[in-house]
């Protein structure tokens, strides 16, 4: 809640005994020019205030005092101008000579130009303002006294506003006005156009006059002789009640802000794309057209009754629906909430940008020739507009290449849209050419073979695939290779049998390699092994139960010379079936 009354008339009081009382609707408006009494006594520190040019802490000052009627966040602002240097010290107690040091202090100077100083925020939304100090959470009851000092001696004067939740918790009760004696009440905050209503009914009363002080001293009112005053206009006034006994001379002041008129505010088109906001500040200047800024707030709103009660205001950093809104706009006075314009508000039309989620890779499987890319599910208020010609949503691509796809949203002349590329490539249907078998170990290396360098995938017995072609640790037997394009364009298997055998022997007598067999047979159902000259005469036929082959023929040696051999077995299917990818030939030296 903020109060106060910029106005030709003010209450100033330079000493902490005659400090003004303060309560709920008490314009606060002031100006300072020198200092009374000493109210420190001569200290050369009170808190954060230190001694002036004066010689005493004061230098221009005003007093001001004040009772809390409930608990809650209190805080306030001085605003003032710019180019002015003004510093306040609060303090907690219940009279003059027993002031203790401030629970608030700000002496900063004001290099930085800034309009206000308090406790709480800075109405500005300066979130980081050296001149403003923490909150003050308080209780029911308690009393306050408010010293302000103007350090720089340039002073048109300064205004007191109350902010804080306790405004909004009891905002006709949160400050008690029971510490204003006076027949006519505290001093009172109005609006332009609005009508005062002053009650000086006295019991016994035998006649009343009105006076009117608008800057050059009290005037009677003509015709003013009733017990009720209606006031619309600024100023002290007085009332003299007389009785039978007395006169009674009561004053009061009574302050009217000025009601700001909201500017027209333009309607706003915009594209909303992912993560956009809109700066709802950025129409603040058509808001305020002519009034100052320095005087006025502006707030927007989703609805009539939010801007009119003066909440949810909406984030500066708004983000949109989404589609036509409407915002309301609330021009409020700084001097007085109560004097606000809610009378506008605009359109927002946040076009949606189109969203592009299509991938940006694409594969032609060879067996199939074409692939579809682009946009699956068309949006009927979108256009298209594909590199190649094409207005669809999506296309066929049946050329490897990039295709370029452009989405529009048109409204209101306003265009949004949003490109993406595919890259297509084609894939070719996986072929394994040779399988290379590391063996002659209990853990052999298996290395797949392609006859492209295209991307594939492997696996070997029917565990997860892997970009890798070479499978380390296989053990002796019969195992199912399955190599696979990533982009499903198909899939190839072969059964291969890792087995090991000497690549050369020699049966020379010196007990090393003294024959040729084949390490693993027993890991195969009923193997045969079969063995070759280089003109495919049958030499020898083994089976996992034959010691090996000791290079002799019906008992004679055979020269030594390359040799070939076949290796069978019983698959799970029950057929004989010769193993592929062996090396099927060895050596023999003497």
């Amino acid at each position: 809640m903020l109060l106060f009354w910029q106005g030709a008339y003010s209450q100033v009081v330079q000493d902490c005994v005659d400090a003004i009382p303060i309560c709920n609707n008490t314009p606060i408006n002031g100006g300072t020019n020198g200092f009374g009494i000493d109210d420190f006594n001569g200290a050369a520190s009170s808190g954060c205030l230190e001694q002036t040019t004066t010689g005493a802490i004061e230098s221009n000052s005003a007093w001001y005092r004040f009772r809390t009627a409930e608990a809650g966040q209190l805080g306030f602002n001085i605003g003032h101008n710019s180019n002015e240097d003004w510093d306040f010290a609060l303090y907690r107690a219940s009279d003059c000579s027993s002031l203790g040091e401030p629970i608030r202090c700000n002496f900063f100077d004001n290099s930085e130009n800034t309009s206000f100083i308090g406790v709480g925020e800075d109405p500005t939304g300066d979130e980081d303002s050296v001149h403003y100090e923490d909150w003050l959470q308080v209780e029911a009851g308690e009393d306050y006294y408010l010293f302000i000092n103007n350090f720089s001696n340039l002073n048109s004067g300064f205004s007191i506003q109350f902010t804080g939740e306790i405004w909004v918790d009891y905002p006709n009760s949160a400050l008690d006005c029971s510490i204003v004696s006076n027949l006519l009440g505290p001093p009172i905050a109005a609006c332009e156009g609005e009508n005062v209503v002053l009650d000086a009914t006295t019991f016994g009363a035998i006649g009343y006059e009105w006076y009117v002080d608008s800057g050059s001293g009290y005037q009677l009112i003509a015709g003013a002789n009733g017990a009720i005053q209606n006031v619309q206009s600024s100023g002290q006034y007085r009332v003299v009640v007389t009785t039978s006994s007395e006169n009674i001379v009561s004053d009061v002041q009574v302050g009217f802000n000025e009601v700001p008129i909201t500017g027209i505010v333009a309607d706003e088109t915009f594209c909303l794309g992912e993560n956009i906001t809109f700066k709802l500040d950025s129409k603040n200047s058509e808001a305020f057209g002519d009034m100052n800024p320095d005087s006025f707030m502006i707030s927007y709103h989703n609805t009539q009754l939010d801007a009119e009660a003066g909440i949810n205001p909406l984030e500066k950093e708004y983000v949109p629906m989404g589609g036509l809104e409407t915002i309301y706009v609330r021009t409020t006075s700084l001097a007085n909430p109560d004097c606000y314009d809610a009378s506008q508000s605009f359109i927002l039309n946040a076009i949606e940008t189109p969203v592009l989620n299509f991938d940006e890779q694409a594969v032609i499987c060879e067996a199939i020739g074409s692939v579809e890319i682009g946009e699956m599910q068309a949006n009927p208020n979108y256009t298209y507009q594909w590199s190649t010609g094409e207005h669809t949503p999506s296309i066929m691509a049946s050329e490897e290449g990039d295709y370029t796809l452009t989405v529009t949203h048109e409204s209101n002349g306003t265009i949004c849209e949003a490109t993406r590329t595919v890259s297509v490539a084609i894939s070719n249907v996986p072929v394994i050419s040779s399988i290379d078998i590391a063996d002659m170990s209990v853990n052999n290396t298996v290395t797949i073979n392609t006859e492209d360098n295209g991307l594939y995938e492997f696996s070997i017995d029917g565990d997860d695939f892997q970009n890798s072609n070479v499978f380390e640790g296989v053990a002796p037997g019969v195992h199912t290779i399955s190599m696979r394009d990533p982009f499903g364009c198909g899939e190839v298997e072969e059964d291969i049998v890792v087995v090991g055998f000497l690549a050369i022997f020699s049966p020379n007598g010196d007990v090393l390699n003294e024959t040729w067999q084949i390490e693993g047979l027993s890991t195969l159902n009923s193997p045969i092994v079969t063995i070759y000259d280089r003109y495919g005469k049958l030499i020898k036929q083994m089976t996992e139960f034959d010691p090996g082959w000791d290079g002799n023929f019906k008992g004679k040696p055979l020269p030594s010379t390359d040799y070939w051999f076949k290796l069978s077995y019983i698959d799970d299917d029950g057929n004989r079936t010769y193993a592929k990818h062996l090396q099927s030939h060895f050596s023999l030296r003497r």
